[in-house]
């Protein structure tokens, strides 16, 4: 049976959406390997990975500069549907490490179409730090997702907590399709997981990046005025960004290289961030050993 190695991202949240692992991948019972799907098996097993991105996309936004960087990534997970994970990331021609993330939490599944996870994540950032994610150092996840056959449905609900508190929704409906043909022997094969998300929040993160960050405003022009006006702007809940993704993997039954395109489109942008529609490209290579 072939075997799969699973990017949770909430960012994606998803993200996936954030930089580090900010739990991007799990691993699991009767596996394929694809980098970017949510398939989740009950199988002893420990994944190792290293990530390039073009630029680092936190729930929708990004730093007034553009930070290219890579990410090495493990995660151990048990029989029983828990799991552990660990990151280091480093942001191209800055400091050694810019940041660690550690974390843990349990997949549960409750019928054949209907699973999900529960899990916590610490970021540790360099004092240096400038990629927009280091107003927040705790994130506390939960998604669940459905499939429909015809495509997946996932909801993930994100509260991140530090220097600033902030809540997120991110839906996403994706499609998952692998080829039935192999390209070198028959233990390899193709896969495509396209899909559609839109992210809704506040951002309290950006004014306190903002405030970090003031002695860079004539550089980055990013600064919001720290006044009672701005502060109930980033606390409404609202649309913060809209993406599209196309992520392409080859696959064998022990590791996953991926490429993937994500176009992102930010909404309700606050102060003057100036962020604007731009695409990210991510390049993945992830082992499983079970």
């Amino acid at each position: 049976m072939k075997y799969l190695c699973l990017f949770f991202f909430i960012a994606g949240s998803n993200a996936l959406y954030a930089t580090g692992i900010n739990n991007r991948f799990l691993t699991g019972g009767n596996i394929h390997i694809v980098a970017d799907t949510d398939t989740i098996i009950r199988k002893k097993s420990v994944s190792v990975g290293v990530n390039y991105g073009s630029d680092a996309l936190f729930f929708g936004r990004t730093s007034p500069v553009k930070y290219p960087f890579v990410t090495g990534d493990v995660i151990y997970n048990s029989k029983q549907g828990f799991f552990a994970y660990g990151s280091v990331l480093k942001v191209l021609g800055y400091a050694p490490v810019d940041e660690v993330d550690v974390g843990g939490g349990y997949f549960y599944k409750l019928s054949k179409k209907f699973s999900g996870t529960v899990s916590y994540t610490r970021f540790i950032f360099n004092k240096q730090a400038n990629v927009i994610k280091s107003a927040s150092s705790n994130d506390i996840n939960l998604k669940n997702a459905y499939d429909w056959k015809f495509l997946k449905t996932s909801v993930i609900a994100d509260y991140l907590f530090g220097k600033s508190n902030d809540f997120f929704v991110t839906v996403t409906n994706s499609k998952y399709i692998e080829t039935s043909w192999s390209i070198f022997d028959d233990q390899d094969y193709l896969s495509f997981n396209p899909s559609f998300n839109f992210i809704t929040g506040t951002q309290n993160f950006v004014q306190r990046y903002s405030v970090d960050h003031r002695f860079k405003q004539d550089i980055d022009n990013i600064y919001v005025y720290d006044d009672a006006n701005s502060a109930r702007y980033n606390r409404k809940f609202k649309m913060l960004n809209y993406s599209f993704k196309v992520p392409i993997a080859y696959n064998r039954p022990h590791y996953t290289l991926e490429a993937s395109w994500r176009y992102s489109i930010p909404v309700n942008v606050e102060g003057m961030l100036e962020n604007h529609k731009e695409s990210f490209f991510n390049f993945t290579f992830f082992y499983l050993f079970y």
